[in-house]
């Protein structure tokens, strides 16, 4: 396979997910998936691993945003990892932060990490994702 056809396969998935977010309905999000991606959280040490959960996180997190709105996007030279810089509320906090997103040769998404300041609008996220996910989160670590 040609470095082109990953690009492609990446770039076709990264249209995909944004097209997902502007209709705030990810359900077709499992089919952009590997069945081993994992999510890298701000709020936890340790990645939450496997497609189901992942896609339960950001099922979840885009309901409990509100206004969200990517400003810039950033890709490595070959495509498969990209940086998206958005904004969102939480209630009544302001936040800013980055979604590094890992694509496999396939355009699967392989890895989900997210970072968000200030520290004020994190635990907002946190307390309200906690909120929503402690028992199902829990039981997928273990």
């Amino acid at each position: 396979m040609s470095e082109l056809s990953l690009n492609l396969h990446a770039a076709h998935s990264l249209q995909r997910w944004h097209a997902m977010l502007a209709a705030a309905d990810l359900s077709a999000l499992p089919e952009l998936l590997a069945p081993d991606a994992v999510f890298r959280s701000p709020m936890a040490h340790t990645p939450y691993p496997g497609a189901p959960v992942v896609a339960m996180i950001l099922n979840t997190v885009i309901k409990v945003f509100e206004d969200f709105t990517y400003h810039r996007e950033l890709a490595t030279a070959d495509g498969l990892s990209v940086v998206l810089e958005f904004s969102a509320r939480v209630g009544d906090k302001q936040l800013k932060g980055i979604d590094l997103i890992r694509f496999n040769e396939q355009g699967q998404i392989i890895e989900f990490e997210v970072m968000i300041r200030p520290l004020s609008g994190l635990q907002a996220l946190g307390e309200e994702m906690g909120r929503r996910l402690a028992p199902y989160l829990a039981k997928a670590k273990t």
